[in-house]
């Protein structure tokens, strides 16, 4: 099992940047694909970005490519999300998870989740 913890979240006008930032604990963190998912108001979770383990692969939602870089180091058992050109469209709950796979996290399936950050933009 792992626990996740966020932290870098914040109130940001629209175009600005935030980093965002996951520290992992518990089993081996190197073996998880990692991603962020996000969630707005009245809306569903969705996925934004996932790395596999090594950090060779990556996925992209569509609305955030070019915008949004995953990053993971895990010497630091740490996973980042760095948010360039944000707009108000980005406003949710921002949620770090784990799973087995990429696949896994793609198909939210069997994934450990943490608690959120809030990124808010304004306009």
């Amino acid at each position: 099992q792992v626990q996740l913890v966020e932290s870098g979240g914040g109130l940001v006008q629209a175009g600005g940047s935030l980093r965002l930032s996951c520290a992992a604990s518990g089993r081996a963190f190197s073996r998880y694909a990692m991603g962020w998912f996000r969630q707005a108001p009245g809306k569903e979770r969705r996925i934004v970005t996932a790395i596999n383990w090594s950090g060779t692969t990556t996925y992209y939602t569509d609305s955030v490519k070019g915008r949004f870089t995953i990053s993971r180091d895990n010497a630091k058992n740490t996973v980042f999300l760095q948010m360039n050109s944000l707009k108000p469209e980005d406003t949710a709950v921002y949620y770090c998870a784990a799973a087995d796979s990429l696949g896994e996290l793609l198909r939210s399936g069997s994934v450990y989740w943490g608690q959120g950050t809030q990124v808010t933009v304004s306009s």
